[in-house]
């Protein structure tokens, strides 16, 4: 499957504000079925751009802007190849073929981090495991549990929901369920991050991520590694899924990062667009 994307996005003032250092995770992670043959970012023409990784080796890019300005826009322009990949092509560990799941000491020295989370209440909908259970059959029944129980809605703008919001309410958007599944993940004693990207759509007949970026959750099983869950959709992820940048709180995997400064208030507004295309 080849792949075009395009981003853009634009933030304008009314009048001119100073900028702080910008961070755009905005491309593709590393991956063994995932090549890039396209790649063009621009930013303001004066700004000075570094490509960097950031703490979660996410590749980034940081922008400085010297001088004020009311006009603050990115693009960037992908073209990749992405070879098929089956979500259920892994073998776990043995001591990871059942929940409850005890990682090894080894493990648990990298994945701590990974687990540190506030006690969530039972999911009104899904029961834990009170006896072991095949962990591949019980994330897949948490993770369809959330995308069945729960009303999808596009909100574009805001931090995500905390879960007890999330459940209160009934429903949220795609960065709502990611951090709900993260946090009862960790609740069963798992290591949870956030991840956020491109969802190609271009076969299904419900739309959910259409024109923006979409945002899920990797959980840690030995032997399988870093596995992508949706729960928005309630899939496991694919190479439909295009990685850009992973993290344990909302703010990690934000796809632009930065202020703008003024003495006085200022109104602004803020517009994106996001095309994504299969090239046949």
């Amino acid at each position: 499957m080849k792949v075009s994307i395009l981003y853009q996005t634009r933030y304008a003032y009314e009048q001119p504000v100073s900028f702080s250092p910008h961070l755009f995770r905005l491309f593709p992670r590393p991956a063994s079925h995932l090549r890039i043959h396209a790649c063009a970012f621009s930013t303001n023409p004066d700004a000075v751009v570094q490509h960097r990784r950031d703490l979660f080796d996410n590749p980034i890019a940081s922008c400085f802007y010297p001088a004020n300005g009311s006009l603050l826009q990115a693009q960037l322009a992908l073209e990749l190849e992405i070879e098929p990949v089956n979500a259920f092509d892994f073998l776990l560990a043995p001591h990871a073929l059942e929940l409850p799941l005890r990682y090894t000491p080894e493990e648990l020295r990298v994945l701590a981090p990974c687990m540190d989370d506030a006690h969530l209440p039972p999911l009104p909908f899904w029961n834990r495991p009170l006896k072991a259970r095949p962990t591949t059959e019980a994330l897949v029944e948490l993770n369809s549990a959330i995308h069945q129980h729960l009303e999808y809605e596009r909100r574009e703008e805001g931090d995500p929901l905390t879960p007890q919001q999330t459940l209160a309410r009934g429903r949220g958007a795609c960065r709502d369920f990611a951090v709900l599944l993260a946090s009862e993940l960790r609740a069963l004693g798992l290591a949870a991050r956030l991840a956020s990207g491109y969802l190609c759509e271009f076969e299904a007949t419900q739309k959910r991520a259409e024109s923006a970026l979409h945002a899920w959750t990797e959980v840690y099983l030995p032997g399988a590694g870093w596995l992508g869950m949706d729960p928005t959709n309630g899939t496991l992820c694919s190479h439909h899924h295009i990685t850009t940048a992973v993290g344990l709180t909302p703010r990690d995997v934000a796809p632009i990062l930065g202020n703008y400064f003024s003495p006085h208030p200022v109104r602004s507004e803020m517009s994106s667009q996001l095309a994504l295309h299969e090239i046949h």
